[in-house]
């Protein structure tokens, strides 16, 4: 491999780093500002199944998309003030739409669990890893394309170097995923560490 891939390849994973803050943060902060009333008010579908469970709340949802948004404020802060011109700018769009959707989408992972039939906390392996980065991208897409502006995407500067950062969020999003489920379960906030 040579030098000029490896940069890549390291400068990719940095950006999908902090790209995703604003996605990664919502789900464990929901954890932790969480309970309450169940987003669902405890209905059932048609099914006879809990819509969504006790596990998503309105204070949970509300909190994590909050405190997703604050982290994602104080990078696009960081960034100008220090003049990180190597990271991709981040907007209020790209971090509100990050933040929304990575909930939104544990919200709709935990519908389609209800009606297979899963109970709160069983494990769904991809689903559990990808939800919220499903949700977060395809928000932050429709978001980008509603205020006419492409955001980040800009600034890839070709293919391949976008596909490198789509592979690193892919990459590390079920680690800091299964990192933070640990955590939270040492920390008696998760009954299950997955």
């Amino acid at each position: 491999m040579t030098a000029e891939i490896l940069v890549s390849i390291g400068m990719a994973f940095l950006w999908a780093f902090w790209i995703m803050i604003p996605a990664y943060i919502p789900n464990p902060a929901a954890a932790l500002v969480g309970g309450g009333t169940p987003i669902d008010f405890g209905k059932c579908a048609k099914d006879g199944r809990r819509i969504f469970g006790d596990g998503k709340t309105w204070r949970g949802l509300i909190g994590g998309i909050f405190v997703g948004i604050i982290f994602g404020a104080a990078q696009m802060y960081l960034a100008s003030y220090f003049h990180w011109d190597f990271l991709p700018e981040h907007t209020w769009v790209t971090v509100i739409s990050l933040a929304t959707g990575a909930l939104l989408g544990d919200v709709t992972k935990s519908y389609f669990k209800r009606r297979l039939g899963k109970d709160r906390g069983a494990k769904w392996p991809l689903a559990d890893m990808y939800d919220m980065v499903a949700g977060s991208l395809i928000l932050m897409v429709i978001a980008l394309a509603l205020t006419g502006g492409l955001g980040w995407f800009d600034q890839f500067g070709d293919l391949f170097f976008g596909v490198l950062v789509f592979i690193a969020i892919m990459i590390i999003s079920p680690v800091l995923h299964r990192g933070a489920n640990i955590i939270g379960y040492m920390l008696g906030l998760k009954d299950r560490p997955w």
